[in-house]
């Protein structure tokens, strides 16, 4: 495997962006590229063989056509119906969210009350519940499908002071859990970081799962021998989307602090006979649907 060769990162939509935002600061030479099913997204709702054949889509366009030497699963609901699967098929590292998440969380808490925050089909996985009580079976847990929040991310509406109450009036049950740590299980959330905070109160930690991912694929790096000998510039960084580019844009361009001539790029959901596989669209960074 060449260990120059890019790392890949897929998610149901742009939450996973926050993933790579915090790579790129610990990550300065490697290559990244980005895929993004939006035209599918959510996945929390959706049947466990849907986010399967998904997934494993967006994993195989990687490997097979941008030869990846590494993939992270950059979605928890995918991570929790899929992880152990492409671990078992690709030949490659592949690295999810929720164990780091789940870690961090039981070395964080003090009065040993975790919250979760997360899509309906990661709470109802159970996998961070699986995963805390893995490394202690002390912790009270509280889980809490957020897919509103997720909607509000993907609209664009993350910075309106109208998500800010919106978000208070949601986690007002958490809050009265006298929970120190909160999970936020979907990589959408920390883009909702600061109303989330404001929220909860200073008394309680945000756990982001993808930043603490970032710790992960540095080991897994290691470990395998896989850090860059070639320098890369994160302006080369490519993302792809299956949805609309210009909303994707805005939305990248501004979580990212990147210039606008970030590369985003469209794949079509092909669908024939045999088979349903993505491929790049021609005309690549102005294509919208």
């Amino acid at each position: 495997m060449n260990k120059n060769n890019p790392i890949g990162f897929v998610d149901s939509g742009v939450g996973g962006l926050t993933v790579i935002k915090e790579a790129q600061k610990q990550l300065p030479n490697e290559q990244f590229i980005f895929i993004g099913d939006t035209a599918r997204m959510p996945y929390g709702p959706r049947p466990t063989e849907e986010v399967v054949r998904y997934t494993f889509q967006m994993a195989n366009y990687l490997v097979e056509q941008k030869h990846i030497k590494l993939l992270v699963i950059a979605c928890n609901t995918a991570t929790a119906r899929v992880l152990s699967q492409l671990q078992r098929t690709l030949a490659i590292p592949v690295i999810g969210v929720i164990q780091p998440g789940a870690w961090a969380a039981t070395k964080t808490t003090k009065n040993n009350r975790i919250g979760i925050i997360a899509t309906q089909g990661t709470v109802d996985s159970g996998a961070y519940d699986n995963e805390i009580h893995a490394f202690r079976d002390d912790v009270q847990i509280t889980s809490q499908a957020e897919p509103e929040f997720v909607q509000l991310v993907e609209s664009n509406k993350y910075h309106e002071a109208a998500t800010g109450n919106i978000v208070s009036q949601h986690l007002e049950h958490m809050k009265s859990q006298d929970v120190d740590t909160l999970i936020l299980g979907c990589t959408h959330f920390p883009l909702l970081a600061p109303f989330i905070e404001s929220a909860m109160g200073p008394q309680v930690t945000l756990i982001d799962a993808g930043r603490e991912t970032v710790r992960v694929i540095q080991e897994a790096l290691l470990m395998h021998d896989l850090y860059t000998s070639v320098a890369h510039s994160h302006s080369k960084d490519i993302y792809y989307t299956t949805g609309n580019t210009a909303n994707f844009r805005i939305i990248a361009t501004d979580w990212l602090d990147l210039p606008d001539a970030l590369d985003v790029r469209h794949l079509n959901i092909v669908e024939n006979d045999r088979q349903q596989y993505l491929e790049e669209q021609d005309g690549k960074t102005n294509f919208s649907q």
